[in-house]
């Protein structure tokens, strides 16, 4: 049976990808991965706020720390006894590509266009084998068009196109007017890959201290099919390799995926909450539904779900919001 597929350029063992998560921190956790199955894995994420941060302070200390008395040098530890995040993050690149037989994808996290991309070149020097730029961009600013909005991402992508040869996959929000068209601007400036979709941690309310604070939620199931959908439109459409992230916790998630037109499959809250080793339990149950429908490959019913293979490509866009809604029945009892 052959579970290959195609990836950023790369033909690849299957399509389940690990995305950017703490499991990649470890060397020996992203063994436990490759051995389960994974056919490549997403680095967790370099963000844009420690590079910056860090460049910062280190130019204050050092331009400023004598400033008044010359000998305050000496009172503080030598800043080269401390590794930037930068350093960490490389040096854990090259241990998990000296570690791994499958490719390793590099993440790069950040919203503004600035220095701190020229750091691509030194993850493709390091030996990644890709770069996922992964733009978790809030439109917060009320003055702020969609068109800008879109423009930064544009200008993101070809900041680092200019810095780096490998692929690049770009992990989108859906919060875009026209998905289609940004995932056609993003293939023309130079992007390889989409990971659909981004997922938003929104923050909750203390309603005893009135004050923000941090929530997270693991993904469900039901969360995937907004990428199916989108998937589902883009398939055939596009050069772009189509990654569907979010929600994906079973093996029938991940057909789901496939058949509407994914190249692969990204894991994340599933991996984090069971083990690596689930992601052999997905790869097996897709191995066997393979044998029970017939197919003796994934190409042979990639996209066989698609807005370009139904019958009623509508379904995937305004006609199924209507069938929903008006074919919905109030249970027993209830008035209107």
């Amino acid at each position: 049976m052959d579970l290959t597929t195609q990836y950023l350029g790369f033909a690849i063992k299957n399509p389940l990808v690990p995305s950017a998560s703490p499991l990649s921190r470890s060397i020996d956790t992203a063994r436990e991965l490759e051995d389960a199955g994974a056919a490549a894995i997403i680095m967790w994420s370099l963000f844009e706020e420690s590079i910056t941060a860090e460049s910062e302070s280190s130019a204050r200390f050092l331009a400023e720390q004598d400033t008044g008395f010359a000998e305050a040098s000496s009172f503080l530890p030598d800043h080269a006894d401390f590794a930037p995040a930068l350093d960490l993050y490389l040096e854990n690149l090259r241990k998990l590509k000296e570690a791994l037989d499958i490719p390793v994808i590099a993440s790069l996290n950040g919203i503004t266009p600035g220095g701190w991309v020229e750091h691509g070149r030194e993850l493709e020097q390091a030996g990644a084998d890709a770069l996922e730029l992964n733009v978790y961009y809030v439109a917060a600013d009320i003055a702020q068009s969609g068109s800008e909005v879109e423009e930064r991402y544009l200008s993101l992508l070809q900041s680092l196109r200019g810095q780096i040869s490998i692929p690049i996959n770009m992990k989108l929000s859906p919060s875009f007017s026209s998905v289609a068209n940004m995932a056609k601007r993003l293939a023309d400036a130079g992007a390889n890959g989409v990971a659909l979709f981004n997922r938003f941690y929104q923050p909750d309310i203390n309603v005893a201290s009135l004050r923000l604070q941090p929530s997270l939620h693991p993904s469900t199931s039901a969360e995937a099919l907004l990428a199916m959908r989108w998937i589902a439109i883009l398939y055939g459409r596009t050069e772009l390799s189509l990654g569907g992230t979010g929600g994906v916790h079973s093996t029938e998630d991940a057909l789901k995926l496939l058949l509407a037109g994914a190249d692969v499959v990204h894991l994340c809250s599933a991996l984090l909450a069971r083990g690596p080793a689930y992601l052999a339990r997905i790869l097996q149950g897709i191995g066997d539904w393979m044998e029970e429908q017939g197919f003796e490959s994934i190409a042979e019913f990639r996209g066989r779900v698609s807005a370009l293979a139904v019958p009623n490509p509508a379904e995937f866009e305004r006609a199924n919001y209507v069938n929903v809604l008006d074919g919905y029945s109030f249970s027993p009892g209830v008035m209107i």
